[in-house]
C-alpha cells in the first residue's frame, strides 16, 4: 500500500490500535476482532517477542489489515521491518535518523514527543504524523489543545491514556487519531478470546472519534458518558 493510502487510512480510521500480544496467533486473532469492529489497522510493538515475524504472519495472513510497527527506535530495526512489509512506522521517541530513512524507503512515519522544542525538531524532517505520548501523563485533551493551538498544521496523534472517558475529547482537541493498547484491547479478552468484547470496544472508539471530531467541526466540547 502507498504512503498517501496509508495515511489517508490512518486519517479517516482515527484510532490505531496498539498491539502488544504474546504470539503471532493472538496477532492474528486481535486484528481480526478489531477489523469486526470497523478498524482495519493494527501496530505491532517491537517489544513483543518475535514481533517482526508477528508482522509478516499478519500480512500474509491478514491481508485487509494496514499493519505497522511500534516502538521503532533506529534504521536498522525499520528497515527489517519495511523489509517484511510494515505499512507504517512509529515510535515513543524521536531518531531522527529513522524517521529519515523511513521517508527515503516511501512509508508512513510518525515519531513520539513530548515537548514543543521535540515536536518543532520531528516535524522538520517531514514525517506524516506527530505523536504525542505519553499523553495524559503531561496534559491529556488539555495540551492536546494547546499543542494544536500552537501548532495548527501539524497533524498530532494523541497516545498513552486514551480511555473510553477521554477520547472523544482529545479527537476534539485537536488530536487527528488516538493510539490505544489495553483499553481497547484488554489482555483478559485476548486470554478468553471475546471478539464480541474486542469488537464492541472497537466500535466504541471508532464511535467516539466521530463525535469529536462533529464536536470539534461544530465548535463544541463533548459530554462523553461511559456505561
Amino acid at each position: 500500500m502507498k504512503r498517501e493510502a496509508v495515511r489517508g487510512w490512518i486519517e479517516e480510521i482515527g484510532v490505531i490500535p496498539a498491539v502488544r500480544v504474546l504470539s503471532a496467533e493472538e496477532a492474528l486473532f486481535v486484528a481480526e476482532a478489531v477489523a469486526a469492529g470497523g478498524i482495519p489497522i493494527v501496530e505491532v510493538a517491537l517489544t513483543v517477542p518475535g514481533a517482526i515475524k508477528v508482522i509478516s504472519h499478519l500480512l500474509k495472513n491478514a491481508p485487509n489489515m494496514v499493519v505497522g510497527a511500534g516502538s521503532v527506535l533506529d534504521s536498522e530495526t525499520a528497515r527489517a521491518c519495511l523489509d517484511v512489509g510494515a505499512a507504517f512506522l512509529t515510535s515513543d521517541g524521536l531518531d531522527t535518523g529513522m524517521v529519515e530513512f523511513a521517508l527515503k524507503e516511501g512509508a508512513v512515519v510518525f515519531p513520539g514527543v513530548m515537548t514543543p522544542t521535540e515536536l518543532m525538531a520531528a516535524w522538520k524532517t517531514g514525517c506524516d504524523f506527530i505523536k504525542v505520548v505519553p499523553c495524559s501523563q503531561v496534559g491529556g485533551e488539555g495540551y492536546i489543545r494547546a499543542l494544536n493551538d500552537a501548532f495548527p498544521n501539524v497533524p498530532l496523534i494523541a497516545a498513552g491514556g486514551i480511555t473510553q472517558a477521554n477520547a472523544a475529547n482529545h479527537i476534539t482537541a485537536g488530536a487527528v487519531a488516538l493510539g490505544i493498547g489495553k483499553e481497547l484491547i484488554p489482555r483478559e479478552a485476548i486470554r478468553s478470546k471475546q471478539t464480541d468484547r474486542i469488537g464492541e470496544l472497537a466500535r466504541r472508539f471508532g464511535d467516539f472519534v466521530k463525535s469529536g471530531r462533529a464536536h470539534r467541526q461544530a465548535g463544541r466540547r463533548p459530554v462523553v458518558a461511559v456505561a
